[in-house]
């Protein structure tokens, strides 16, 4: 099973990107998202960010990731 994942972009170059998520870094393809910019948050699926999301809806999913994570 595969998840994709709320990140937060803090750096773009080119088609590349590195995006956050509690202070995990994870380097991210933007190939599908060109107009990502630093700061922006992604949904990253196989390292590669598939659409961008709202802030609001971004922490929300984030904080359900947390919620999950804390259970375990």
């Amino acid at each position: 099973m595969c998840l994709a994942v709320p990140l937060k972009l803090v750096s773009v170059s080119g088609k590349e990107g590195v995006g956050e998520f509690d202070g995990v870094r994870r380097k991210v393809r933007l190939d599908f998202v060109p107009k990502a910019a630093e700061g922006d948050y992604v949904i990253v699926h196989a390292g590669f960010a598939i659409e961008t999301m709202e802030a609001a809806q971004a922490e929300e999913s984030r904080q359900a990731f947390r919620e999950v994570t804390d259970a375990l």
